[in-house]
C-alpha cells in the first residue's frame, strides 16, 4: 500500500481513492479544484519553523521566523542549544517554545529524535517518535508528516482551520472536535493527508466565494 505522496502521480491515485471512499469529495473536488501537491522542506529546521508557527498568525510567525533564520545560520540543533534563551526570547519566541526547540535540539543531537528516518517508517511510528519528545505535539507531529514528509495517512485532527473545513464542507452543525474529526476521517484512510489538503482548498475557495459575494452585494 502506498504510503507517501512525492508526486502528482501519486495525488492522482489518492484523489481517485478518495473518490470512490466518499463521493462527497468529487463535489468538493468540482469546486475547489486539485489541491496543491506543495511540499516543504524535512529537517531540524523545517520542525522548528512548525513549532515557531504555533497558535500564530502567518505574518508574525514568519517573522520571528525571519529573525531566527538571520540570527542562526546555519539554523541546526547545535546552534540552539547554544543559544540563551534570553537571546531567543528577544528575537520573538516564547518561553514554551524555547524549551520545546531546546528539547527537540537535544534529542536529534542525543540520537534519540532520527528525523532522517522519519519518512521511511509508517506514519503511526514517525508521530509517536515525534510526540515523545518534550513540546512535539500531535498537531506539531501531524503538521510535519504531512508537509515535510509527505506522509499519506497524516491527519491533524486537532488543526482548527481544518475542524471549520470540514464544517463548511459537510454542511456540519457546529465546527467538529479532535475526537469527532477522527471517526469522520476513519473512512478516508489511509489518504487521510490527501483527505486534508481538499478540505483546506474547499474552505479557501469557499471563504474566496463569499467575499466576492459580499462585494457584489454592496456594489
Amino acid at each position: 500500500m502506498q504510503s507517501h505522496i512525492h508526486t502528482e502521480a501519486d495525488l492522482d491515485a489518492a484523489l481517485a481513492a478518495l473518490r470512490r471512499a466518499d463521493p462527497r469529495f468529487a463535489a468538493l473536488l468540482a469546486t475547489a479544484g486539485r489541491p496543491p501537491l506543495r511540499r516543504r522542506t524535512d529537517g531540524f529546521a523545517a520542525l522548528a519553523a512548525i513549532i515557531v508557527s504555533q497558535q500564530l498568525s502567518t505574518a508574525s510567525a514568519n517573522a520571528i521566523w525571519g529573525r531566527l533564520a538571520a540570527a542562526f545560520d546555519p539554523f541546526d540543533p547545535a546552534a540552539i542549544l547554544r543559544a540563551r534563551p534570553a537571546r531567543l526570547a528577544r528575537l520573538g519566541l516564547s518561553a514554551p517554545k524555547i524549551r520545546a526547540l531546546k528539547a527537540i535540539a537535544r534529542a536529534v543531537e542525543g540520537g534519540d529524535l532520527a528525523l532522517a528516518a522519519l519518512g521511511e517508517v509508517a506514519a503511526d511510528e514517525a508521530h509517536a517518535a515525534l510526540t515523545a519528545v518534550h513540546g512535539v505535539g500531535p498537531w506539531t507531529a501531524d503538521i510535519y508528516l504531512l508537509s515535510c514528509l509527505g506522509h499519506a495517512d497524516a491527519w491533524p485532527a486537532g488543526d482548527l482551520a481544518l475542524q471549520e473545513a470540514a464544517r463548511v464542507a459537510f454542511t456540519l452543525p457546529a465546527r467538529p472536535t479532535a475526537k469527532e474529526m477522527q471517526a469522520l476521517a476513519e473512512p478516508w484512510r489511509p489518504w487521510r493527508a490527501v483527505a486534508a489538503r481538499i478540505l483546506w482548498t474547499y474552505y479557501r475557495a469557499a471563504a474566496e466565494a463569499a467575499k466576492s459575494s459580499a462585494r457584489a452585494t454592496r456594489s
